[in-house]
């Protein structure tokens, strides 16, 4: 099974290095176990699928040669489940004459490389150098990645508060497995920014990250988006697209407003997560794609399968890990370090130095910023481009105080109350609580001039839910106060 070469080159010796040599071929395992033994590996040798998947998952090893022949299952099989089931370390294939393409197509799914059998004594030793190699350096980023952490993402999330910078630190940990997580937070709080943090953080680092919107574009649409489709499969489909899952391969795709994706499509991504597969729409193959998924979501997942509208399983499969970023009014700490951050980005789109006078923090972090982060970055977008050499105070913000912002705490001259209530001195909760939310819906459509899209930011909840609770309060028929559109 070995064909030695009169120019075999000298390697040096390898110790502590760890191979797991899983093949059903008796006659290979002892010649390979010899000669990488001489070699200085330590070789666990395996010919049951069960068992080598069984070590590989839970044993540290260097590098795993794999014949494309297991008793109990194949080694393609073994390399889709060991890369499915989060194995890092190089897949080696070893393929006698006649299964190249099996050991090709073993690649595709994962494996690092693959051998022709019978094997020259240093061609294996030449591939296994290289893979000993790549797994090094893997190991030696990921301790980087580890000890590093938030370091690597000071320059797009600003942590100054202690909510924050806990958040953050619980986002290094988890980037470093690729289990999926799920971020909660109302609009405008920075759910994409945590999101590409975790990617960056991560060892995924180098491949794409993918988001889409699920509350964007109507529900066929965004399954060819996720899933991509074949040829003929809809109408205007004229040539084979690849879906959004397939173009983060390798990578982080990132599931926005997940709480608004619609109930076919929930089964789909449900069986993405749990096989590793997709099918294109109107194709039939399925095609493996390694994929870190991170969700994010303004409502609470939860309300959403209590009403019906989300499955339970789903949530219980992508809140794996939750993480929850805190509305800027909750953490006031954070407004001067966002300001400088924000500041910094207007400096270099408009070219010039922008400053602020002493008055303008205190002012700013007393104001409850129900758009979040969002609207401090606007803010202070608009702040720089009307503000000259001066330093900019409080009026450049507030566009000469008509939209003055109340302090955290003070209530707005109409913000609705139990005393100023149609319903009296009532104390039915349910009755309260829906003049509270009606009032809210009218101030921000007033704030944002009648443009829904901006009302349902500042509000925090999905454009759709905006719609819904505008009808249900009779606020789509031109009532008082709303600007018409």
């Amino acid at each position: 099974m070995l064909r030695h070469s009169a120019t075999t080159p000298a390697f040096h010796q390898m110790t502590s290095m760890r191979l797991l040599l899983a093949t059903d071929d008796a006659d290979l395992r002892r010649a390979l176990s010899v000669l990488l033994g001489d070699e200085g590996w330590e070789v666990v040798a395996e010919s049951h699928f069960d068992a080598a998947l069984r070590r590989a998952l839970f044993e540290p090893f260097d590098v795993l040669l794999c014949g494309v022949k297991l008793e109990g299952h194949d080694g393609a099989e073994f390399v889709r489940r060991f890369v499915g089931d989060g194995g890092q370390s190089p897949v080696i294939m070893l393929s006698p004459f006649g299964t190249e393409d099996a050991a090709i197509a073993a690649m595709r799914d994962g494996a690092y490389d693959w051998l022709s059998v019978p094997i020259r004594a240093d061609e294996v030793l030449h591939v296994l150098s290289k893979a000993a190699e790549r797994e090094r350096l893997r190991v030696e980023l990921h301790q980087l990645r580890t000890e590093l952490g938030p370091e690597l993402v000071r320059d797009v999330v600003v942590a100054e508060s202690r909510q924050m910078r806990e958040l953050l630190d619980l986002a290094a940990r988890v980037a470093r497995h690729a289990t999926t997580v799920l971020i909660s937070g109302e609009s405008g709080t920075g759910k994409e920014v945590l999101a590409r943090a975790i990617h960056r953080m991560s060892e995924r680092a180098r491949g794409p990250f993918v988001a889409v919107n699920c509350a964007a574009m109507p529900e066929a649409l965004l399954e060819s988006e996720l899933f991509g489709h074949v040829r003929g499969a809809m109408v205007g489909a004229s040539a084979d697209r690849i879906g959004l899952f397939e173009a983060a391969h390798g990578g982080t795709l990132l599931l926005d407003e997940i709480s608004e994706m619609p109930a076919a499509l929930q089964v789909k991504l449900l069986r993405v997560l749990e096989d590793g597969q997709v099918r294109r729409v109107g194709g039939h193959d399925l095609r493996t794609v390694d994929v870190r998924v991170i969700a994010a979501s303004t409502m609470l997942l939860e309300e959403a399968v209590e009403r019906g509208s989300f499955r339970a399983d789903l949530l219980y499969r992508l809140e794996v890990v939750r993480l929850r970023l805190a509305p800027l009014r909750e953490r006031p700490e954070d407004v001067p370090a966002l300001l400088a951050h924000f500041a910094r980005q207007a400096e270099r789109r408009i070219g010039r130095s922008v400053r602020f006078a002493p008055a303008v923090i205190d002012r700013l972090m007393q104001y409850a910023w129900p758009g979040n982060v969002r609207e401090l970055r606007n803010a202070v977008e608009r702040a720089a481009v009307l503000g000259g050499d001066a330093p900019v105070g409080p009026e450049a913000f507030l566009l000469g105080g008509a939209d003055a912002p109340p302090p955290m705490g003070t209530p707005d001259a109409d913000a609705p109350s139990l005393g100023g209530s149609s319903h009296g001195t009532t104390l039915d909760l349910k009755t309260h609580v829906a003049d509270v939310e009606r009032e809210l819906i009218r101030r921000a459509l007033e704030r944002a001039h009648g443009s829904r899209r901006e009302a349902a930011d500042l509000l925090g909840v999905s454009l759709r839910t905006l719609f819904y609770k505008m009808r249900r309060y009779r606020l789509d028929r031109g009532e008082r106060g709303v600007v018409p559109y």
